[in-house]
């Protein structure tokens, strides 16, 4: 897939507006104007998130219903069931209302639905198999629900009220619950499903205060529970923008400081450096060992982890997800070398705008834990909107992931008379369908597809922040990067271009990793710089001068100091 890249030109008189205003680097005033952070204010919150910066959460739709009904569960000590998703977001979600709700001296339980014997969502054989012979009166459904319409009139005919919190899209009509929280519904349309829960909370405990419950106990300090938020949000891969970017930087600092001890337990496993967490840690080392509770076995294990004070309980728990990551990593690359093979036999299919595969066709059984993972992967290199379904006994059970520009909720919905069942947001969803289905599927959702999409949504382009010569790279610069963290959706970490660049020294490390340092020949200082390629291909000639690249700028910690680091993204 070729790529494209185009150096960002934001105003001039808002980049030094910026600039005299906070005393800052040049390019880091011009990476906020690109992000269309331009007054004063509005880069101070940016760089100093807090969470007295939060928007009221009262504001979200219906939520003075759900306070009133849960507080009423509290002090009428009546049987609440909170129902999780089984991803780190819904995890991370049950954990914390649990908790909460557990000091409070609740009657509370949870319940994850197992992914491949239940899926997805909130069922009515789970009102009647469980909660009505478990004798509970209110259900709090976290990260899901938005379309378990079928199952919320049957708790309510028997008895049970709902609450539904969910960020997933809403259908037009929404179940009948007591109250439905969903950010779609308001200006916190960006929330992960922990962030909804913790919204609810910050309300919830307000209310309890007003009623003065707090009189004989000390009141909960919500702060605590934001590494849990933060696991959850930057997981579920929501902008981290806005309350998010709070969630998240607030996050961060309890992970780095706190004490929880699942989470300490899951960094060590992890092999991550304690007390320097960041986004990217969470990203590619926590969320994963996290996950792969529900994608192998069943999600409580995570849930336990995050919930436990027993040191012993949470190396025991914190090593058997590292041993069901390592197993979900390899089944992973099986389904990925399976379906390679496919398409290379199978080029035809490379021409569509979109990629239909089940494992019915392919020959071999998929894992259908993972297929979420395998489609992001399948999108990254071939760039269109990916479903990937696996097929038992007649029906297959899918994931589906896209691109920008591509709403592949829309897109499944066009495809509604095919599917069993299907939610999700706009990058991502699942889906079930009959077997019989498939091959007028694929053929209707390619349809959807091209009439949603335009060429210019399948070029996939870099943007470049800022042309930085290596004689421009300094301590400061970088400092000032590190308070742009986290990065993520929304707030990618800013990219660089740099030309004329020779490599003095170079060798391979790890298995297919360039180590370099790099200079620029007509440089002033005669600056050079350690450098890293991730991924080279080795049986190539190894460049030794680039007409410009593409790179981000870091802090390489090691040994307890700290050296300058230019990961190269892209050689142009």
């Amino acid at each position: 897939m070729k790529k494209y890249w185009r150096l960002l030109q934001p105003d001039i008189n808002a980049v030094e507006n910026i600039r005299g205003e906070l005393e800052c680097n040049h390019a880091t005033a011009t990476i906020l104007a690109n992000r269309k952070i331009i007054s004063k204010d509005a880069a101070r919150r940016f760089l100093k998130p807090s969470l007295n910066n939060m928007r009221p959460p009262c504001s979200i739709k219906n939520m003075d219903a759900a306070v009133k009904r849960i507080y009423s569960a509290i002090t009428d000590h009546e049987k609440i069931l909170i129902f999780g998703d089984y991803d780190v977001d819904g995890i991370t979600a049950t954990a914390i209302l649990f908790e909460f709700l557990h000091y409070t001296g609740a009657d509370v339980s949870y319940y994850i639905p197992h992914r491949t014997k239940e899926g997805y969502g909130l069922h009515t054989k789970h009102i009647t198999d469980y909660a009505m012979p478990n004798g509970i009166n209110l259900i709090i459904t976290v990260d899901c629900g938005s379309s378990s319409n079928n199952a919320v009139k049957t708790a309510q005919y028997s008895g049970i009220d709902v609450i539904v919190t969910d960020h997933h899209e809403i259908s037009d009509k929404p179940p009948p619950a007591v109250a439905v929280l969903n950010p779609k519904c308001s200006d916190f349309h960006i929330l992960a499903g922990v962030g909804v829960a913790f919204c609810l909370l910050i309300c919830l405990r307000k209310h309890m205060r007003d009623n003065h419950f707090w009189q004989n106990r000390p009141e909960p300090n919500l702060k605590n529970l934001c590494d849990l938020v933060a696991l959850g949000t930057v997981a579920d891969m929501v902008p981290l923008v806005d309350e998010n970017r709070v969630l998240v930087k607030t996050g961060l600092e309890m992970i780095n400081t706190g004490d929880r001890c699942g989470i300490k337990t899951l960094i060590e496993y992890s092999g991550t450096k304690n007390n320097s967490v960041d986004e990217e840690d969470i990203a590619f080392r926590l969320a994963p060992r996290l996950n792969a509770a529900g994608r192998i076995d069943h999600a409580s294990a995570a849930v336990e982890l995050l919930t436990t004070n027993n040191l012993k309980t949470a190396k025991q728990l914190a090593q058997s997800l590292s041993s069901m990551n390592i197993k979900r990593h390899n089944i992973e690359q099986e389904i990925m070398e399976d379906i390679f093979e496919y398409l290379n036999n199978n080029q035809y299919l490379l021409k569509n705008s979109s990629l239909v595969l089940s494992d019915n066709k392919l020959g071999n059984m998929w894992h259908e834990g993972v297929l979420g993972i395998v489609a992001s992967r399948m999108v990254k290199k071939y760039f269109r909107p990916v479903v990937l379904v696996a097929i038992k006994e007649g029906v297959g059970k899918g994931s589906a992931r896209s691109i920008p520009g591509f709403n592949i909720y829309k897109g499944l919905m066009s495809c509604s008379d095919l599917l069993e069942t299907f939610g999700g947001h706009s990058m991502a969803a699942g889906l079930k369908i009959k077997a019989e289905n498939m091959d007028a599927f694929q053929k209707n959702f390619e349809n959807a597809v091209q009439k949603m999409t335009s060429p210019d949504n399948f070029v996939q382009t870099i943007s470049v922040d800022y042309e930085l010569d290596f004689d421009d790279i300094s301590e400061d610069l970088i400092n000032e990067l590190e308070a742009l963290k986290p990065f993520g959706t929304g707030n990618d970490e800013p990219l660089f271009m740099a030309k004329n660049v020779r490599v003095i020294d170079s060798k391979i490390v790890g298995k297919n990793h360039r180590r370099m340092l790099l200079k620029q020949p007509d440089s002033r200082m005669g600056n050079s710089f350690n450098a890293i390629c991730f991924n080279v291909d080795t049986n190539k000639n190894q460049q030794e001068n680039f007409n410009q690249i593409i790179f981000k700028l870091r802090w390489n910690h090691w040994n307890g100091g700290k050296t300058a680091q230019i990961i190269v993204e892209h050689i142009l």
